[in-house]
């Protein structure tokens, strides 16, 4: 993976969390809340979590093993979980911005909640990263068809096709 590449990856990633958010935004707060069947028990735990792991991994890749969550992820509004979001995903591309190639390859020694060691090179994380938070974006569309609302459409090719015109 080239820096190139990861800012990539973090450009789709920005894109289809914007086009949930914008769907999200659509939807009572009653409706965000209510309980649904799925790994997280509403669209607003499921969509916090997403948030909360992007903030978490961002916090390791900055040198700071986090042992538990922050006080915002415990009863979140969605209006707040939007502003985190945006401001980590300017944090994310403040810290990408930085790197060089080489970087990329570097082990990243951090700690789970759990407290047990780890070590990752970087964009074996940064893939990590989008791949978790598309898992949980289909889970995402799973409860807003669930709560009769349409989920967007957030494939990757539809992020390159919408990028180059095509």
């Amino acid at each position: 993976m080239t820096v190139r590449e990861a800012r990539r990856h973090f450009a789709f990633n920005e894109w289809a969390n914007a086009r949930y958010v914008e769907v999200l935004a659509q939807i009572a707060p009653a409706a965000l809340a209510a309980e649904r069947i799925s790994s997280f028990p509403s669209l607003l735990a499921t969509f916090a979590h997403l948030v909360g792991a992007e903030w978490i991994w961002l916090r390791r890749w900055l040198g700071d093993s986090p042992s538990a969550v922050p006080d915002w992820f415990r009863d979140p509004s969605f209006e707040d979980l939007r502003t985190r979001l945006d401001d980590l995903e300017k944090e994310r591309a403040s810290f990408v911005a930085g790197l060089a190639d080489d970087d990329l390859g570097r082990n990243v020694d951090y700690a789970m909640m759990s407290g047990t060691p780890r070590s990752n090179p970087l964009d074996v994380l940064f893939l990590h990263v989008v791949n978790h938070s598309t898992f949980h974006r289909g889970q995402l569309g799973t409860l807003l068809r669930q709560a009769e609302a349409v989920p967007p459409a957030t494939d990757f090719v539809m992020y390159v096709r919408e990028q180059s015109g095509g």
